[in-house]
């Protein structure tokens, strides 16, 4: 071993043991929350100690959630942070002869329960019973619409008074078409367990290129808020994407005040909220953007009645905002008909 090396090496073990020794800090000090159910509320009051496994003089100690401090009074913290879900509650510790930084797990979940929600259909418009609806959405006055199955996955270009198909991308047979979005100038696609996404010019209807996902595994829906991409992928994660590269740089989990849910499918961004059909399901959920909470889930009930009945007949899929309008156009998955709807509290 070279003297330079020997120094480097002498000086983090002397480092390091002036960090706590060989102990490792969980063996030091574990946070303890008084009546710990494991499940806990945002803004909720808790009671914390730390445990002093070694008796160690503790001079200072700080608590945190994803970065921001929360202050301790009478050994009471509030849990204040922006997301929810799985969380890590992190205790920075000072004491004799060094400091440790220890985590403990929680699960935090909306303070309220879901508002519920019902419609009124305000008008029915033709479409495609061939379709297996996977995306909707909306530039001015022209809908566009991703569908999926192996074969006759495609991209649309729709006039929804009519229901005619103005231009159509049909995918590779090997590809299973999921979501769509519209950002600027570009058309976003989806494929389900491919891996893979699309990309295509909003005016000339042609594919500019691809893009590979990151750590989610599938892709369901894609939605934007003119800044950024938000993309489920049939857990309880929407990651969202930096439309520039489409990587994915973070993630909220979707909770209500009872527990994590896993079933937001396709997506649609509307006025500062973010919409999910829950998969399988005649309902959608209505998601807050930053911390994941849903804030409302609007029952669709009794809408797939209203549908040609035959065999391939499947569930409600396909949410697209009509800005100009202030309504919601949705269908699903075979049906032969659009509908569109104004969103009312239920009574």
């Amino acid at each position: 071993m070279s003297f330079f090396k020997l120094i480097s090496c002498s000086s983090f073990l002397l480092l390091f043991l002036a960090c706590g020794g060989t102990d490792n800090p969980s063996s030091l000090f574990e946070i303890e929350i008084k009546e710990d159910h494991g499940v806990f509320h945002t803004q909720e009051e808790v009671a914390v100690q730390l445990a002093n496994k070694k008796d160690k003089e503790i001079l200072d100690v700080q608590y945190s959630l994803d970065g921001k401090v929360l202050p301790a009074a009478d050994n009471t913290i509030r849990l204040d942070t922006e997301k929810l879900g799985n969380r890590k509650l992190v205790a920075k510790i000072t004491f004799e002869g060094g400091e440790a930084e220890i985590n403990k797990n929680i699960l935090l979940l909306a303070k309220d329960a879901p508002r519920i929600y019902t419609y009124e259909i305000v008008n029915t418009y033709p479409h495609q019973k061939s379709s297996f609806t996977q995306g909707l959405e909306f530039h001015n006055d022209t809908l566009y619409e991703g569908t999926g199955k192996k074969g006759s996955s495609a991209l649309m270009k729709v006039d929804y008074n009519s229901g005619e198909v103005l231009d159509q991308i049909d995918l590779n047979e090997n590809y299973f078409g999921e979501g769509i979005t519209i950002m600027g100038n570009t058309i976003y696609q989806l494929t389900w367990q491919s891996g893979l996404g699309f990309t295509y010019d909003l005016d000339t209807f042609k594919k500019t290129g691809s893009f590979k996902y990151g750590k989610s595994k599938e892709g369901w829906g894609l939605c934007n808020d003119g800044q950024q991409i938000y993309k489920s992928d049939g857990t309880e994660k929407i990651w969202i994407l930096d439309p520039a590269t489409l990587t994915e740089k973070d993630y909220i989990q979707t909770v209500t005040n009872k527990s994590v849910f896993n079933k937001a499918n396709e997506l649609e961004y509307v006025e500062g909220k973010i919409y999910a059909n829950v998969w399988q399901k005649e309902s959608m959920m209505i998601i807050d953007p930053v911390s994941g909470a849903i804030e409302g889930v609007i029952n669709f009930g009794g809408l797939k009645e209203k549908v040609a009945k035959h065999p391939q007949l499947d569930v409600l899929n396909g949410v697209a905002y009509h800005p100009g309008r202030k309504t919601l156009f949705v269908t699903g998955k075979y049906w032969d008909k659009i509908f569109e709807v104004k969103i009312k509290p239920k009574n």
